[in-house]
């Protein structure tokens, strides 16, 4: 029982000390904010390094933070918060805090700036593009890519570059009859395909059943991964970043 209520107050102990060095600012951080911006505030897999951010430099007692915790950043996928004032003052402690640790410490930055993804010549993606590439076979300086330096930078313009996410394959499904049906693909696997027609309706089958072929445009993007070189990714890179 002595070792076991030792245990208990040391466990007790530890808990304590762990709440208290935490502080309120680090709960709300991590409750609201570390899914996006990671636990220490350096940045996640979609939001970025708030220690390096020039908005945390110029706050001063959540003056800057506040405003854009509180009414969100929508275009940027940020939602609204709804939190106290107390709460974000702990809130901009907590992240200064975090930023004073990150500059304390040796061994470089660990994020990545948007000039580290300028060193490419942009006359040279751009014949990339139209050339090599065959990007323009299927994406248009002026059409679906018009901007998308203004909307993207970075390393998440890098990312859709490489590996594009949420693109949508076309499927054309050919029936024993010789019937066919043709649509957006809704799924996929080992047994079943299925997919939405033009009127929105859902259709599935057994692979073995039917013959059908998938046209997926990050298929090409796929395929150009063991093409490229470094050149030619900085260089597109370069150029993608005119499109503004």
């Amino acid at each position: 029982m002595k070792i076991s209520f030792t245990l208990a107050a040391l466990a007790f102990a530890g808990a304590t000390l762990l709440a208290a060095q935490s502080g309120p600012g680090e709960s709300t951080f991590v409750q609201n904010c570390a899914f996006c911006h990671g636990r220490d505030a350096g940045g996640g897999e979609e939001g970025p390094d708030l220690t390096r951010s020039k908005l945390v430099a110029e706050d001063v007692t959540g003056d800057k933070i506040g405003p854009v915790v509180l009414n969100g950043r929508q275009e940027k996928g940020m939602p609204r918060f709804k939190l106290a004032d107390q709460e974000i003052k702990d809130l901009a402690a907590f992240i200064h805090a975090q930023k004073k640790l990150a500059e304390s410490q040796k061994g470089g930055r660990r994020g990545v700036d948007v000039a580290d993804l300028q060193t490419g010549n942009a006359d040279a993606g751009k014949q990339y593009f139209n050339a090599a590439g065959k990007c323009s076979t299927c994406h248009s300086a002026t059409g679906d890519l018009a901007g998308i330096a203004s909307r993207l930078e970075g390393l998440k313009l890098e990312q859709r570059l490489l590996y594009p996410r949420g693109t949508v394959a076309d499927i054309v499904v050919t029936l024993p009859t010789g019937e066919k049906f043709s649509g957006k693909l809704a799924y996929q696997d080992e047994f079943h395909v299925g997919m939405r027609d033009t009127n929105g309706w859902y259709h599935s089958w057994p692979v073995n059943k039917v013959k059908f072929t998938i046209d997926d445009p990050a298929d090409a993007h796929a395929q150009l991964l063991a093409k490229y070189t470094d050149d030619d990714i900085h260089n597109l890179m370069a150029y993608l970043q005119t499109l503004r």
